[in-house]
C-alpha cells in the first residue's frame, strides 16, 4: 500500500524529521502537535490559549488529509501537568461531538519548546 504525505501551511511545520501527517489506504497517522502558531512558528503563552492552538492545528493536518476531528479515532494527549486535564475536556468539547474518540492522557516531563501540551491521533476517512 502507498503512503501519502500530508503537509499544511495551516499548521506549523515540522521542527524535525517527521511529516504532519502519513496517509496509508485510508488510515491518517497524525503526528504530535504542540501549540506552534502556522504563521510565527511562535509557541502560544498559556495552557487555555495552548489548547486551543493544538485542536486548532490538530483540525487543519486532518482537513489537508481530506476529513476533520470527526475522523479522528484515537487521540492521545501529553500533559505536563495532568491537572489541566479538565481544562482539556471542556475545550475538547468545542471540537468534538458524540461518539467520542478513543483516548488517552498521560503525564509527562517536559515537551518540545516547553510546550504545556501535545496531541497526536489516527484518523479513518470515508467512514
Amino acid at each position: 500500500m502507498s503512503r501519502l504525505i500530508i503537509s499544511t501551511p495551516h499548521a506549523p511545520a515540522a521542527i524535525g524529521t517527521y511529516s504532519q501527517a502519513v496517509r496509508t489506504g485510508d488510515t491518517v497517522y497524525l503526528s504530535g502537535q504542540i501549540a506552534l502558531d502556522p504563521q510565527t512558528m511562535q509557541l502560544r503563552e498559556g495552557i487555555e490559549a495552548q489548547i486551543v492552538q493544538v485542536f486548532d492545528n490538530l483540525k487543519a493536518v486532518c482537513e489537508a488529509s481530506g476529513g476533520g476531528l470527526k475522523d479522528i479515532v484515537k487521540l492521545n494527549i501529553f500533559l505536563t501537568d495532568l491537572g489541566n486535564f479538565a481544562l482539556v475536556n471542556e475545550i475538547m468539547a468545542r471540537y468534538f461531538v458524540q461518539p467520542y474518540p478513543a483516548r488517552a492522557a498521560v503525564g509527562v516531563a517536559s515537551l518540545p519548546r516547553g510546550a504545556l501540551v501535545e496531541m497526536d491521533g489516527v484518523v479513518v476517512l470515508g467512514g
